[in-house]
């Protein structure tokens, strides 16, 4: 059974009982991961209501005593323990719950409430929040700045765009995976980035990685058709150079269709 929160209750102790059945998840905004995890319970993922309001920007969130409170320039937002959020003058009827001090709503019901969506991530293992009016999808632009950072994060912004535009094509074409994440993640013929098997893809990306995902994401090209590439300082590279077409080569990579 949830844990309730009782405002009775709050005044006299901090309530800090275990919530059953529930499991941790990772939560990130627009590509930016949160410190707080949410966590699913019975199928439903359950956002800290301060940090994913932070996470959107433009929010002043407080507490007045029986419930969060929450204004944006033309929105509102309350969240009431134990049964309501209300999204500018809408009433949603929900569990809102409160764990060490922290109100916890319904991810998808609240960001879908106020214009966003939402997406779940399994190699996050947790859920990707695209705010209203974004540029590109939070779970594209999240992995497909860890994995240009992992392969070229040496490189200059012309050779980490073209890490990027690899990735895209391949979404593109009827070879491989539709998705950023599935094209990164693929193992059908084995793992195809080798910062997959190294774990290395998850690390946080620097700013310049970041924006060469967003240039590849708005259709920059440097890398034209190209489907494949390799460090020869790195790999020998046999397989690509004997059965597919060189393209050009940036920086420390050579690309081939």
């Amino acid at each position: 059974m949830k844990r309730r929160f009782f405002v009775g209750l709050l005044a006299a102790v901090s309530l800090c009982l275990p919530v059953q059945a529930a499991r941790p998840a990772g939560l990130q905004v627009d590509g930016e991961l949160l410190q707080t995890a949410a966590y699913v319970e019975e199928g439903t993922a359950y956002a800290p209501l301060r940090d994913l309001l932070d996470a959107l920007g433009g929010w002043t969130v407080w507490w007045d005593g029986s419930a969060a409170r929450a204004v944006s320039e033309g929105a509102s937002l309350s969240a009431e323990p134990g049964g309501v959020l209300t999204v500018n003058g809408t009433r949603y009827p929900c569990v809102v719950d409160v764990v060490d001090g922290r109100t916890y709503v319904p991810l998808r019901l609240t960001a879908e409430a106020l214009g966003g969506s939402v997406r779940w991530d399994p190699w996050l293992d947790g859920a990707a929040v695209t705010s209203p009016g974004a540029e590109h999808d939070a779970m594209d632009y999240y992995w497909l700045a860890r994995i240009i950072h992992a392969e070229s994060g040496g490189e200059a912004l012309e050779g980490q765009i073209a890490v990027g535009n690899v990735v895209l094509n391949r979404v593109s074409s009827e070879d491989f995976p539709d998705s950023v994440p599935g094209v990164i993640f693929d193992d059908e013929n084995g793992v195809q980035f080798e910062p997959v098997s190294n774990g290395s893809v998850t690390k946080e990306p620097t700013e310049l990685s970041r924006e060469a995902a967003r240039r590849a994401l708005a259709g920059e090209n440097t890398a034209g058709d190209a489907l494949y590439f390799f460090a020869p300082a790195l790999s020998q590279g046999t397989w690509i150079d004997s059965s597919r077409a060189y393209r050009q080569t940036i920086g420390c990579h050579r690309f081939y269709r």
